[in-house]
């Protein structure tokens, strides 16, 4: 009987050229506790699944954003002090929904703003480019695609100051040390004067959060199994996601809600083993503190501006200065 290793290692030697998606399948299934990471999400199906997450009435995080692009906006651009030219440089920018109400008020004021969003889907991309062009025609627009850094490196220099958004509360996919390395990584990026307005869900009451991540119609969970099936499609794996379900879970003390992916019975797919119950980790969504934000910007080399907070204080645009 050939044994679990014997089958894992002749799976392994058939992954030739491995890609860095492959790397990371193979480190986090074969580690412990199993874990998958969240960057893996958006493909182009991911990008359309998490786009329907954003508009479930449970997900409070989109329209609390929404709502303080859409009411602040001028005070946002009073706090930026660039003048009339300058850059938006969006990371992750999905399909820029909330974007376009900054966007729209900018333009109002003739000021004179080249907008560059970049997202790791081109389908995203390509509709947001779309929606733009038709409803603000004379944005300047330059869309890119890519990882965050390999896009960032290869932009040209600037003379005129830029703002960067990293919104919908992306930092709160990493852990403290990596959420802190990730800005000091942006930093390298910016220069002295830019700002950055960054996205943080607020703690606030434990059921509220859990219930936008542990939706009623499964959106949530389809978002999670979609990484399996993308696993599939990419990797030629042979996962059978009725053997596997999706379960998150908040702890109200340190603000992190936790994703998994659940093996319903133990089983062994392309030389990987599950046990029956193992939680495979997909994905970390932390909350925040004011006072955690401040300590944050401070730690990652910016200075800390001001809060802007939607009305029900459920959400948080943070704005720093690179200095």
């Amino acid at each position: 009987m050939t044994s679990t290793i014997e089958v894992k290692s002749k799976h392994l030697e058939k992954m030739t050229a491995k890609s860095e998606f492959e790397k990371d399948v193979e480190r986090g299934l074969t580690s412990q506790p199993k874990r998958l990471s969240s960057k893996y999400f958006y493909d182009d199906e991911g990008s359309r699944i998490f786009q329907e997450i954003m508009n479930m009435p449970e997900y409070y995080l989109t329209n609390a954003e929404w709502e303080i692009l859409t009411k602040q906006s001028d005070a946002i651009v009073e706090r930026l002090d660039f003048g009339e030219e300058f850059s938006v440089i969006e990371l992750g920018a999905g399909d820029g929904k909330k974007t376009f109400e900054l966007l729209a008020y900018l333009k109002g004021q003739d000021l004179d703003v080249h907008y560059r969003p970049i997202d790791i889907s081109g389908e995203a991309i390509k509709h947001l480019e779309k929606n733009l062009r038709l409803k603000l025609p004379n944005l300047k627009i330059q869309p890119l695609v890519g990882d965050y850094f390999k896009v960032l490196s290869e932009l040209p220099s600037r003379k005129k100051p830029a703002l960067f958004l990293f919104l919908g509360s992306n930092i709160g996919n990493y852990e403290k040390d990596g959420a802190m390395k990730l800005m000091q990584t942006f930093g390298k990026y910016l220069q002295s004067g830019d700002k950055m307005l960054v996205g943080f869900d607020i703690v606030k009451n434990p059921r509220t959060i859990l219930s936008a991540y542990d939706d009623s119609q499964g959106i949530t969970r389809r978002f999670n199994l979609n990484l399996l099936k993308r696993m599939n499609r990419e990797l030629g794996m042979d996962f059978d996601l009725d053997k596997f379900d999706f379960y998150p879970f908040y702890n109200p003390n340190n603000g992190e809600v936790r994703s998994c992916i659940v093996s319903l019975e133990k089983q062994c797919v392309n030389g990987f083993e599950f046990e029956e119950n193992e939680l495979i980790h997909t994905e970390l969504s932390k909350k925040y503190t004011l006072e955690e934000i401040a300590d944050l910007a401070k730690q990652s080399g910016f200075r800390f501006i001001e809060n802007f907070l939607d009305s029900q204080k459920l959400f948080a645009d943070s704005l720093w200065e690179k200095v």
